[in-house]
């Protein structure tokens, strides 16, 4: 059974693509000419909820090991890596706050509390995975050269251990982002010289090195001088980072590979209009319903049909947007794929456990 078998989406003509097209393009123009101060006032609240939460969690790890607060700093640290990575990092390298012409929030400029380089982001992220959201073979982001999700992919005898693969992936989730950009698999198989790759090496080394040396070197020593125990700073750090790691890689896998998220052959890429192109990232993504708290902590990507429809618009303004989304969906007869986190992530493990397995053998 296909994957769009899951779905009943209404096929479009080429009339109703144009006015499917043109009602999404006015509903992005409406926010775009409402922008103003108060977006510019949240996204400096977020920043300085930031830097409270990462401050404070590394002056309470400061006290050692006494349990409350170890686990309130490590926490807190965690929750300050989280909202830096996903609400303020992710959604200005995306451009969505370019307009307030603020350097601090410039998208091409900004540079995340993380092991990958922002310029790497920039590329296989913004460029290559929001211009061929779910295309196979074109986003890279389709099961990370790792995990065969879809039918649809051809399966390998190493995808039987795909369970591990992904397990490795969670916990480090950081390096998988950052090693995605230096297309390893393409120098093996001869086709990027060492010439090409030596210098996304240099640029890789240099910012895990940074991230290494900041949070399991520099703040021990600070702990060191000032008479602190530095092994509690490091379990600190690693334990912040672990509670990153998994809460992204829980959020971005419930993005494009829940039971109704549909990939796409190469082929629809010829040609593709702006409806199309529409369509394509509906159809793609998936939603995470719940509360302005797990927005905010999930930068918004529980919107995340919306964030592929609008991925320059701040995401603060994704929640009102969904609302029109859904209502022009369902006039299109499209589904609008949306559920809780906990059933969208159960069906993304159950992709992961039943395509490790070989496709059945087709009788002859």
């Amino acid at each position: 059974m296909s994957e769009n078998d899951m779905r009943i989406d209404r096929e479009l003509g080429p009339e109703e693509l144009r006015a499917f097209a043109a009602e999404l393009d006015a509903l992005r123009q409406r926010t775009l000419d409402d922008l103003g101060e108060a977006d510019a006032r949240y996204i400096r609240r977020i920043r300085g909820v930031t830097r409270f939460c990462c401050w404070a969690g590394r002056l309470l790890l400061l006290l050692g090991w006494f349990p409350p607060t170890w686990l309130l700093g490590s926490a807190l640290l965690g929750l300050g890596k989280i909202l830096e990575n996903m609400e303020l990092g992710h959604n200005v390298m995306h451009g969505q706050y370019d307009w307030m012409n603020d350097p601090e929030f410039s998208g091409q400029r900004y540079e995340w509390d993380i092991v990958g380089p922002a310029d790497f982001w920039r590329h296989t992220h913004n460029h290559v995975h929001h211009t061929y959201t779910n295309v196979l073979g074109r986003d890279d982001d389709v099961g990370y050269g790792l995990v065969r999700l879809f039918p649809e992919q051809r399966w390998k005898p190493f995808y039987r251990w795909q369970p591990l693969w992904v397990t490795l992936q969670a916990l480090l989730f950081q390096f998988s982002v950052a090693v995605q950009h230096l297309r390893l698999d393409q120098y093996f198989k001869g086709r990027m010289s060492r010439e090409e790759l030596r210098p996304r090496l240099r640029q890789f080394n240099a910012k895990v090195l940074r991230q290494l040396v900041k949070d399991y070197l520099f703040f021990p020593l600070v702990a060191l001088a000032l008479g602190a125990n530095a092994w509690a700073v490091v379990a600190g750090n690693a334990l912040a980072n672990l509670i990153r790691n998994l809460w992204t890689f829980t959020v971005i896998f419930c993005g494009h590979f829940t039971e109704k998220a549909v990939v796409f052959p190469p082929e629809v890429l010829e040609g593709e209009t702006r409806g199309q192109w529409y369509l394509r990232q509906l159809r793609g993504s998936s939603n995470l319903a719940g509360g302005p708290l797990l927005h905010i902590l999930t930068g918004n990507l529980s919107h995340q049909i919306e964030h592929h429809l609008f991925p320059d618009l701040p995401a603060r303004r994704y929640a009102a947007l969904a609302v029109e989304v859904k209502e022009i969906a369902r006039r299109y007869g499209q589904v609008y794929n949306s559920g809780r986190l906990s059933v969208q992530f159960a069906t993304v493990l159950k992709r992961i456990w039943i395509y490790r397995s070989p496709p059945p053998a087709v009788p002859a």
